[in-house]
């Protein structure tokens, strides 16, 4: 039988990386709330002075603080100062939820097997930036989110699970946006808890849940 981190007596430590509005921290506030993820938001940390996303940790009685790349003259000096307030938080599960820099490789490494990513394409479709514009561009039929553990790569990590969507002929950026946005709030709570109750693991370059490595089409939420 897995043994889920939350049988601890300090149930599983999730901090979350942001740079905007939170709407993705919310999601998983809320479902820790509810108990739906067996684990609490322990430390929220943003790179942007103004993310909305501080305000909502705020109002959940979450600590933040706001560590602004732009202090930094180089980029090491701005990972050394996110890692140590990380490792002062004491996390099992590092989130990032909309955090829009990279980190580096030895940050990655040294949380390896712990961070997970959500990404607003069906990867390996369209790593990087202005996803929806560019699946549009395209012409595919369909578009998604994908949440996958991190890898000093870019949007390269194994992948944990996807939601897909259908792209209708007149879907633009935003209509886009809108749907995947409504997948991400509920396939990130997904795999959070599965991270949470110590069924989801990296095993090599391959995530694996109940011990099994995860197979597209096997463990892929859809929202049509």
């Amino acid at each position: 039988m897995v043994q889920s981190l939350s049988d601890k007596d300090d149930p599983c430590r999730l901090v979350v990386l942001i740079s905007g509005n939170g709407t993705n921290l919310q999601a998983i506030i809320d479902r820790c709330e509810d108990g739906e993820i067996p684990a609490r938001v322990v430390g929220v940390i943003s790179n942007e002075p103004c993310a909305g996303g501080l305000e909502r940790s705020a109002k959940a009685g979450i600590q933040n603080v706001v560590i602004d790349h732009r202090d930094y003259s180089t980029r090491s000096e701005f990972d050394q100062a996110l890692g140590r307030h990380i490792d002062s938080h004491r996390p099992d599960l590092l989130i990032l939820a909309g955090f829009m820099r990279i980190l580096g490789k030895e940050l990655v490494q040294r949380y390896q097997g712990r961070i997970l990513n959500i990404h607003p394409s069906l990867l390996p479709n369209y790593p990087g930036l202005n996803t929806h514009q560019r699946a549009l561009t395209d012409g595919i039929s369909e578009h998604g989110a994908t949440v996958h553990f991190v890898v000093p790569q870019l949007d390269a990590g194994p992948i944990v699970v996807q939601g897909r969507i259908r792209v209708y002929p007149d879907d633009t950026p935003d209509t886009l946006a809108q749907r995947v946005h409504e997948l991400e709030y509920r396939i990130y709570p997904q795999a959070i808890r599965w991270f949470a109750e110590g069924r989801l693991t990296l095993r090599g370059n391959s995530a694996c849940l109940d011990g099994l490595p995860v197979r597209l089409g096997g463990d892929l939420s859809y929202g049509m």
